[in-house]
């Protein structure tokens, strides 16, 4: 039997949290220490499952490496051994062997790499024949995920040739894209746009002493408890104002849902004012994690509201609109897809489902932007809440420090 929580709301919450690590920095600060050849360790880590097995890898003897449910981990790992010298092999959980990664493959392939699926056609496991990549010019759809992207391009300066890259289309969580370029710079290597196309020459990276900040995605789920209990005043530690993650714009979204955000040295003040949208419409094409907080919010605080830019959501952990349309409705919240890419609740409500628990389909986001319903419903019943390990592994401890009583069922 898995296990269960229930979740109780406090009364008011005036509470000081300290966010976990950026798992999007932490992933990418562990492939750029090592393609510096840094042995300084990077400070500030993230202790999450993603970015461990990243470092089980690093630290392993074997050629062999088991990434578990980490997509990060399986993208940025297979460019990184493709292009270092040696026979590997990349395998992860079950649902991991059902995530497509042949656009990548097919890219590095076309590089000058040496890979082979070792059971179904296009998706892991992977033998990789690691050796140094010629590089040269590719194509890729911007409606991939912006990790493909980023892998290639930390990778991109060891190529002989360098690389370019034409992206067509709209690209897909771009900010994700300009973190990876920065944080190249940081290190001594330019990767720069030109109109749709990233450019990378031929260069080395310098090593340099890393630190990495705290996490906006995880700020995302302290908004939604403020937007949802009036007279919250909650400070979050360790984030930047002028950040290079693309979800730190959380805040300017949130003004529409009642919570203001002050910037202190250490962090944010975040506090919960009666201001209410009369709709919400958002593209999250740069925000797609940011896409399940806005919904269980909006829902749990009566905003209508519709969605678009959110197709990446369809292969992620789960199918993240599927999952939502699924579990609001046993909240009483009818939720259409209109068509690929938007989300939209018009207002329209069922019988909720009594006592019903949420499914969390093995995707931290939806135990994170769920839990918080606690308020608006008196109680929330959570299944498999240990799967906030993935990115946040403190968060139940923050939420019961935050005043939350959480009683634990098997």
């Amino acid at each position: 039997m898995h296990s269960q929580y229930k979740i109780h709301p406090p009364k008011a919450i005036n509470t000081t949290i300290e966010l976990p690590a950026s798992k999007s920095i932490s992933n990418r600060a562990l492939i750029l220490n090592a393609l510096c050849l840094n042995s300084t360790p990077i400070k500030n880590l993230s202790e999450c499952e993603d970015t461990k097995v990243i470092i089980d890898a690093f630290n392993s003897d074997s050629n062999q490496f088991d990434i578990k449910g980490a997509g990060t981990a399986m993208r940025f790992l297979t460019a990184f051994l493709a292009g270092m010298e040696g026979e590997w092999i990349i395998k992860g959980s079950k649902r991991m062997h059902q995530r497509p990664i042949h656009p990548l493959v097919e890219t590095l392939t076309a590089l000058g790499a040496e890979i082979e699926y070792l059971e179904k056609e296009g998706f892991p496991p992977l033998k990789i024949k690691g050796k140094k990549l010629t590089g040269g010019e590719v194509y890729l759809s911007g409606n991939i995920s912006s990790q493909f992207i980023s892998a290639l391009l930390m990778v991109a300066p060891l190529m002989k040739n360098g690389l370019i890259m034409h992206i067509e289309k709209e690209i897909v969580s771009k900010p994700y894209i300009d973190l990876t370029i920065g944080m190249m710079a940081e290190c001594g290597v330019h990767a720069k746009w030109e109109g749709n196309d990233i450019v990378v020459k031929p260069q080395s990276y310098n090593a340099i002493d890393m630190s990495v900040e705290a996490d906006w995605t995880a700020a995302s789920y302290w908004y939604e408890i403020a937007s949802l209990l009036p007279g919250s005043e909650i400070k979050l530690l360790g984030v930047k104002e002028n950040s290079m993650q693309g979800d730190a714009y959380v805040a300017n979204l949130f003004v529409d849902l009642g919570v203001t955000t002050e910037y202190i040295t250490e962090g944010i003040i975040i506090r919960s004012q009666k201001k209410k949208a009369k709709k919400f419409f958002h593209n999250f094409i740069n925000e797609p994690d940011l896409a399940q907080t806005f919904a269980a919010t909006c829902c749990f605080k009566n905003v209508p509201f519709l969605f678009s830019g959110i197709q990446s959501l369809k292969i992620k952990e789960t199918d993240r609109v599927q999952a939502l349309i699924n579990e609001l409705k046993k909240l009483g919240y009818i939720l259409s897809e209109n068509e690929i890419g938007m989300l939209e609740w018009d207002g329209e409500r069922c019988t909720p489902e009594k006592e019903s628990a949420i499914d969390t389909y093995d995707d931290h986001r939806m135990a994170m932007s769920f839990a918080p319903g606690a308020i608006a419903n008196q109680s929330i019943i959570i299944n498999d809440p240990n799967v906030v390990f993935k990115s946040y592994p403190k968060f139940w401890e923050d939420v019961k420090h935050a005043g939350f009583v959480i009683e634990e069922r098997k």
